[in-house]
């Protein structure tokens, strides 16, 4: 199992990511369990969380997903072996929120409690926060690093002016440094991380760790083939996908696949880790036959003729 490091860190992660946002909002805990044990099982380490999963399912408040790999991580009393990367800073209420020192500090504690865990390994800004001095919120994670409670820190969602300015205040203060970045990335979704945030990463030598990898499920091909968009949890995203450019891009998935015999998603999980870039992309399933057919993508190489042309296909 290729494995590769994050950024400057000494973690060790799996080239696809199992995304726990759907622990707790589409599967429960029993069928989490089933996945991340068909995860490991094959060789893989890497799980990303954050608190605010998912409080946007009607009777949650959030803190749900951390709970189900807590439980599952007790269960199996396999801590040790896994990289386990949650967040703060979304929206768990009004007044639990943002990157102040104070509430990140309160923070991690919940965190670290739902996961059952003594630290976490990575420590995510989940979105910056322009009402607190970038140096607050590096003090509060050079307050955690050195007691353990958290390894190594990322950003999520920052402008590529506010992670530069965040990199560059690290340096200037000896604060603890953002190894990674969490962008949204796909073959449709291409354009922003490509024009504002790939050169930097590659400078700065950071770990990019990208989500909705398969388009909110648009890359599956599944709304091509007669799956009613209305009938989806993520279906109201749909409407951007649904153009000329979107057909382009799953009629070329699709021949791909052929070529390999395995699904559109697979092939569109294998082009985004075949980018010199990208650390690991992260997908979510929500029964064994998704996860399975979405690990075989570290499992096949494309040749740099068909990368070329899926880079072509879904030019912008």
């Amino acid at each position: 199992m290729v494995k590769k490091l994050l950024g400057n860190t000494d973690l060790e992660v799996s080239q696809i990511a199992f995304g726990g946002n759907v622990f707790g909002w589409t599967i429960g805990e029993k069928e989490s369990f089933e996945l991340l044990n068909i995860y490991v099982g094959k060789g893989h380490n890497f799980i990303d969380t954050a608190d605010v999963y998912s409080t946007w399912k009607p009777g949650n408040k959030g803190g749900e997903s951390e709970t189900i790999i807590g439980n599952w991580l007790k269960k199996h009393k396999n801590r040790d072996s896994i990289i386990i990367a949650t967040k703060v800073g979304g929206i768990m209420s009004n007044d639990r929120k943002g990157l102040s020192s104070k509430y990140i500090i309160e923070a991690v504690e919940d965190s670290l409690q739902r996961l059952s865990t003594d630290y976490i390994d990575l420590y995510q800004s989940h979105y910056d926060d322009i009402n607190t001095p970038i140096e607050e919120t590096l003090n509060a994670y050079e307050h955690l690093i050195k007691a353990g409670k958290v390894r190594w820190v990322g950003a999520s969602n920052f402008s590529k002016e506010r992670l530069i300015l965040s990199l560059k205040t690290s340096v200037e203060n000896n604060l603890p440094t953002y190894q990674s970045l969490q962008p949204e990335y796909n073959l449709y979704d291409r354009e922003n991380y490509e024009r504002d945030f790939e050169q930097t990463c590659l400078k700065y030598n950071l770990g990019v760790i990208t989500y909705f990898s398969l388009a909110a499920g648009f890359l599956t091909g599944k709304y091509y083939k007669g799956v009613d968009p209305e009938k989806s949890e993520r279906g109201n995203r749909m409407k951007k996908y649904l153009n000329e450019r979107g057909a382009r891009i799953i009629n070329g998935l699709t021949s791909i696949a052929q070529e390999y015999q395995v699904t559109e998603a697979t092939i569109a999980i294998a082009w985004l880790v075949s980018k010199k870039s990208i650390t690991s992309a992260i997908t979510s399933a929500t029964n064994p036959a998704q996860l399975n057919e979405l690990l075989k993508a570290t499992e096949l190489s494309l040749s740099a003729e068909n990368i070329a042309y899926l880079d072509e296909v879904s030019r912008y």
